[in-house]
């Protein structure tokens, strides 16, 4: 497997992750607008020829008990939309995924409510270590 890009969305920013050629380490890459939808898909499009993305992750928002809300409903449109662009796309539960990058932000001095498009991307690259970390890439 080679590059992986994750998403992890949200209505007004989309935190952006990005693996190593060698898929097996993610870093924390952007921050895009989510809204308008056309432009965020051009750009997105624009990360995935320029960095050899073989496959897209989006965050799944799974309720505690692993059930689907409105906000999982979102995201299966997402990847609709984003399977369009030409690469693979695969769902992913992340589930807890900002607040784990929120308490990583803290434990680092950070003021995670300053900077949310930081927890965005920080959230991006859990998600997507996880997902490597898995075996499942």
């Amino acid at each position: 497997m080679g590059r992986v890009l994750a998403l992890d969305w949200g209505r007004v920013r989309i935190g952006v992750a990005l693996s190593d050629p060698t898929g097996s380490l993610a870093s924390p890459y952007r921050t895009l607008s989510a809204r308008p939808r056309e432009t965020f898909l051009r750009e997105l499009a624009g990360i995935l020829r320029e960095e050899e993305v073989e496959l897209v992750l989006i965050g799944l928002p799974l309720h505690m008990n692993g059930s689907e809300g409105e906000s999982a409903e979102a995201a299966r449109a997402l990847a609709a939309e984003v399977e369009t662009l030409g690469v693979p796309v695969r769902l992913w539960d992340e589930r807890l995924s900002s607040f784990t990058a929120e308490s990583n932000l803290r434990e680092a001095g950070r003021k995670p409510s300053r900077d949310k498009a930081r927890v965005d991307r920080a959230a991006a690259a859990i998600l997507l270590q996880e997902f490597l970390d898995s075996g499942e890439s």
